[in-house]
């Protein structure tokens, strides 16, 4: 794309999601970071599930070795991988008191030097708990950059690069969770609703699906509603 095409497309998804965020429930940034590292390979309303009921009790890093990993397993059972996940989270916990005083750490090698951690969970987090600049590029938004030619990439790590380089300022802080919405609910896998895309004109994919039923009716899109996370706050 253009870099004006770009502008544009990005404007475009702002306007219909003028605040997005992350659909992930969290109360603090250790809490964000344990949801994420959950996520991988599961929904985020299946993460949601399992952590309503831990996150009320369980908010820092020495509460979840102290919880242990069998006490976690039974929180995180109906998530896929919950055995994996549940080591990965205890050590990291472990890690997290040992070396950074049970906080969180705002640079991504830390992040990335934590049990479970890659960089896709290291830019999520950057992102979402500390306002980083950072391109989290999930199936989602891989898919969306380059069906759409907006950030074209063999590999995850090429299109964070691409979108990186094009993305203007004043999207950049909001670029990741702008594209993963618009992946999730209107530039879908199996079948994208280019119908009802706001962007489909800038968009290269060909052909466009046509809505279901009458071809020749194209409603208008409209803005995307999704339940909010609970509030971020600092506390441990």
């Amino acid at each position: 794309m253009k870099r004006a095409e770009v502008h544009e497309f990005y404007r475009r998804l702002a306007e219909r999601t003028p605040h997005p965020e992350t659909e992930l429930d969290y109360v603090n940034d250790y809490t964000l970071l344990v949801a994420v590292v959950l996520s991988a390979q599961a929904t985020d309303a299946g993460v949601n599930r399992a952590t309503r009921t831990l996150f009320e009790t369980v908010r820092s890093p020495q509460a979840m070795l102290d919880l242990g990993e069998e006490g976690l397993k039974a929180h995180i059972k109906t998530i896929g991988l919950f055995n994996s996940k549940a080591k990965n989270v205890i050590a990291l916990s472990r890690l997290l008191v040992e070396a950074h005083g049970g906080k969180v750490p705002a640079d991504r090698d830390a992040l990335e030097r934590l049990p479970g951690v890659g960089r896709k969970t290291a830019n999520v987090v950057m992102n979402t708990a500390f306002g980083a600049e950072t391109f989290a590029v999930d199936t989602h938004i891989f898919r969306v950059g380059n069906r759409t030619g907006l950030a074209p990439g063999k590999t995850p790590l090429a299109v964070e690069k691409v979108l990186d380089k094009v993305t203007p300022p004043p999207f950049r802080r909001d670029a990741h969770h702008l594209l993963i919405l618009h992946g999730r609910y209107v530039c879908k896998a199996r079948r994208p609703e280019c119908w009802r895309c706001v962007v489909a004109d800038l968009c290269r994919y060909k052909p466009k699906t046509p809505p279901p039923g009458d071809a020749a009716l194209r409603p208008a899109a409209k803005p995307i509603k999704r339940r909010s996370a609970r509030t971020h706050s600092s506390a441990g």
